[in-house]
């Protein structure tokens, strides 16, 4: 049985951000910024509908009228980051059905928020108030949108002792220009268990999540780190998730230190090392600490769920990449994790070495988990003509959510520090 425990109300989150920034920048005012192409999307029809079903169609607009409002930098500010926490909470509350519906659209699905999102961050770059606006400015009211907005600020744990304590993390819909009615069945998941509490054989845990952006450059920056760094001391598991394969879960044994190009929601392509800070101790590869064997023997729900410890590597002295179906061999250079080249090994990865660097490799379970692709049902599989969702689509979503939540229930059975 799930307890659902209620959030702080919005006005105490972001505290942290606004305090030492009363100080604005001097510099002159810049024009507003033009939309991204992932913004551009948003007034595609699958987008509005999405929307206007969910009752998500009022937050962009009520947003620019407070921005409006605002008389200076510090009151955007304000406006931003309150704005941004209720979208949150607003999201997480619909997912856990709480408060209205605001349409026909099933409460589990991801997409209100993240496509309202994107209308707040459209008013943000187009924005020119009469007190002007700084580029330097604009990308803090940018940054304190999405932090807020995504769950990134709102992780609490109660101080209760044999309360263990879970985090978890999705990601946004993404090959959005292969079909805008997407959606994300990691996304949903840390939505419908933020701030749920679920009973395991050891006892209750608590689990807090965040969901992150599918973009390259957002990564670099180092919106992972930032989030966790100061969370994994504190938890007793952690599983970054997303989707993955057709029909089947994969527990990634291995993560590798590669990105392969594929473009992201901004249409923006990195082959690369993934770059990280102090890259001259950057392994190759990292390792889940995740219970693999007892995840996949327990019954977690209707989907298979594998060790998946497949990689791509270049040998040691060679030139071209082979797949290793057990996992790398000494001294290779990666080409792919189990979890691929794209941003789920990414983050994977990345979340890995952060608890290798913390020294919590030996104490903390942590690592990647794959979702099954998330699919409409048959007959609505043509963009061009298809319906943004169907009881089918909503079935394998809830199934999802389900069994990722019976899969930290067993990992986390067993941990603690």
């Amino acid at each position: 049985m799930t307890h659902i425990r209620v959030r702080l109300g919005a006005g105490v989150l972001g505290l942290a951000l606004v305090g030492g920034l009363a100080a604005a920048p001097t510099a002159s005012a810049a024009a507003a910024a033009p939309v991204t192409v992932e913004e551009q999307r948003l007034d595609q029809a699958a987008p509005q509908e999405i929307l206007r079903r969910s009752g998500f169609d009022t937050v962009a607009p009520g947003f620019a009228r407070a921005l409006e409002r605002a008389g200076s930098f510090g009151q955007a500010e304000r406006v931003v980051v309150r704005q941004g926490a209720r979208l949150w909470q607003r999201a997480v509350d619909r997912a856990q059905g709480r408060g209205p519906a605001g349409g026909d659209l099933s409460r589990d699905d991801d997409r209100p928020l993240y496509w309202a999102r994107l209308g707040m961050t459209r008013e943000v770059r187009q924005w020119e108030p009469e007190f002007g606006l700084t580029d330097m400015q604009r990308a803090r009211l940018m940054a304190e949108l999405e932090e807020n907005s995504r769950g990134e600020n709102t992780i609490r744990y109660p101080h209760a002792k044999g309360v263990k304590r879970i985090l978890l993390t999705g990601f946004d819909p993404f090959t959005l220009d292969r079909d805008v009615r997407i959606s994300n069945p990691s996304g949903a998941t840390a939505l419908a268990l933020d701030g749920t509490t679920i009973l395991t054989a050891d006892g209750p845990a608590r689990i807090e999540t965040a969901v992150f952006p599918v973009r390259w450059q957002d990564f670099a920056e180092g919106t992972v780190e930032r989030t966790l760094r100061r969370q994994l001391p504190r938890v007793d598991l952690f599983t970054t998730v997303s989707q993955g394969r057709v029909g089947r879960f994969d527990v990634e044994r291995t993560n590798g230190a590669w990105r392969g190009g594929f473009p992201d929601n901004e249409n923006v392509s990195r082959t690369e090392t993934i770059p990280v800070t102090d890259p001259v101790s950057q392994p190759q590869w990292t390792s889940t600490t995740l219970p693999y064997a007892r995840i996949v023997a327990a019954p977690t729900g209707r989907f298979p769920v594998y060790d998946h410890t497949s990689v791509t590597e270049i040998p040691a002295g060679g030139t071209d990449p082979v797949v290793r179906p057990d996992g790398p061999t000494p001294g290779s250079t990666a080409r792919a994790g189990g979890g691929g080249d794209y941003l789920s090994n990414e983050i994977a990865y990345r979340a890995t070495l952060l608890r290798d660097r913390l020294g919590l490799h030996d104490s903390l379970s942590g690592g990647h988990v794959h979702t099954p692709v998330l699919q409409f049902g048959t007959g609505n599989t043509d963009p061009a003509t298809g319906t943004v969702t169907d009881p089918e689509f909503v079935r394998n979503r809830l199934d999802i959510i389900a069994q990722v939540r019976a899969i930290v229930t067993v990992a986390v059975s067993g941990t603690g520090r």
